[in-house]
């Protein structure tokens, strides 16, 4: 079975994926939160800026993963054409 392409499709994806996306960002960027705090004490010098960086990275591809790529692939995905039929849902299994 399959599902047209489309906003529909794309939003269903988003949402089925954010889940995994907010629970990977949030483990590794509460793992960093004391050391972006603890940043002054001495023999951090090193881990406060690579925590920071880390965070910074970790918040923007959050938002590129939420919000940009589904936006890309609705505006450059090719669509197919209604003889080739509807595409295949990720982990759809066929019966038999």
């Amino acid at each position: 079975m399959g599902e047209t392409f489309g906003p529909e499709l794309v939003v269903r994806a988003a949402c089925e994926r954010l889940a995994p996306i907010l629970m990977t960002t949030l483990a590794t960027g509460l793992a960093l939160v004391p050391m972006v705090i603890l940043g002054e004490v001495p023999g951090n010098e090193i881990e406060h800026p690579m925590a920071v960086v880390i965070l910074g990275g970790l918040a923007t591809s959050t938002l590129l993963n939420l919000f940009v790529v589904p936006s890309l692939y609705l505006r450059f995905a090719k669509r197919r054409n209604p003889q080739e039929g509807a595409l295949p849902l990720a982990g759809a299994h066929r019966a038999g």
